[in-house]
């Protein structure tokens, strides 16, 4: 049988070599006799765990000192809320750049809080670009501006920071660890685990400390960066074997040459991908160029009744998961770190077969 290659936009696939480690682990951890999903996450084996996978995660990202990192649960979209439960310290309007799905998701519940000012909103053009940022409309008295850096639907991707005067925060789910960032220019980021870190059920925040204290009064306490940070992620029962994985994966991004050597690769997997799909008459995308991800690449056949035939011949040629959110349609390939040059190429192949035998 040929390799197997999963495209899934999250839970996605995991790096091999991680997995055949989870698997040798999965009944013992190193000298705990049991397994790392039934040791305390208070107990020596695991604070191990936790320790060297911040440090691992500080090292690949070059995180400054005076950052914060938190392991917790609820998801990126948990950060939705903390974020201005946290930020607002005082201010009554934020900024929100609206460049797809959950953007709109995040911005929905910051006007639980806030007064939102949206300074920017591709939904005009059905998030294919992005405003040039001297266009956008910034209030200058908001707390804080929030971005969606690769937004995983559309395959819509920032190439550059948004430079302001207040707090810049990232919803970086489906972008962190596949490029080199400059941490400093951030307030906050945050990531779900699932698609470049490891499984569902965890999310990773890295907060600069003067933005920690201050929350707005009367939230769950939980919500509270200062109430995480003080204990070290762990005030109530963390997501261990998230935790746990996230550090394998970790140190597999290490062995690879860490995220400078890792973003070439992610760049020449997806160059390849979108030159197959402008060089064919069959396929296409119609995000501009400039803000194409590299993450995530949505194309759409030129037949679309033939959409669900490439869906079961793909999967029958063992490249899973290549549907489109349901919002676009089409095709989407999310080609995040774990997914090696050949699962690219395999596709590719397979797309200029389905286009002789359909096209």
């Amino acid at each position: 049988m040929s390799e197997i290659y999963n495209f899934s936009a999250g839970p996605a696939m995991l790096p091999k070599p991680v997995l055949s480690q989870m698997q040798a682990e999965l009944t013992e951890y190193g000298n705990a006799r049991a397994s790392v999903m039934e040791i305390s996450h208070r107990g020596a084996d695991f604070m191990q765990v936790a320790q060297k996978a911040q440090q691992d995660l500080r090292d690949l990202m070059n995180i400054p000192d005076n950052y914060k990192v938190l392991f917790l649960q609820g998801g990126a979209s948990s950060q939705f809320s903390m974020v201005p439960i946290n930020l607002l310290r005082g201010k009554t309007s934020v900024n929100y750049a609206n460049t797809g799905h959950w953007s709109v998701k995040a911005i929905a519940e910051a006007k639980r809080y806030a007064n939102v000012n949206i300074c920017t909103d591709s939904s005009a053009n059905n998030f294919t670009d992005i405003e040039d940022f001297s266009n956008w409309k910034i209030d200058q008295d908001a707390a804080y501006l929030h971005y969606t850096p690769n937004e995983t639907i559309a395959g819509l991707e920032f190439d550059y920071i948004p430079a302001v005067d207040m707090p810049v925060v990232a919803d970086m789910s489906s972008s962190i660890l596949s490029r080199e960032i400059d941490v400093s220019k951030f307030g906050v980021i945050y990531a779900g685990a699932q698609k470049n870190i490891g499984i569902s059920g965890l999310a990773i925040v890295i907060v600069r400390e003067d933005l920690i204290g201050n929350v707005l009064a009367k939230q769950p306490i939980l919500f509270d960066y200062a109430t995480q940070t003080n204990n070290d992620s762990m005030y109530n029962t963390p997501s261990t074997f998230p935790w746990y994985v996230a550090g394998r994966v970790f140190e597999w991004l290490k062995d690879q040459g860490g995220i400078s050597a890792i973003e070439v690769i992610n760049k020449n997997k997806a160059q390849k991908l979108y030159q197959a799909i402008d060089a064919s008459d069959f396929y296409s995308n119609p995000v501009n160029p400039k803000y194409r991800s590299r993450m995530n690449i949505p194309f759409s056949l030129a037949d679309e009744s033939l959409d669900k035939l490439f869906l079961e011949t793909s999967y029958n040629a063992n490249l899973l998961t290549l549907k489109g959110h349901k919002s676009v349609g089409g095709m989407r390939a999310s080609i995040y770190n774990a997914m090696p040059q050949s699962g690219v190429d395999a596709l590719i192949e397979f797309m200029a077969d389905f286009e002789k035998h359909y096209g």
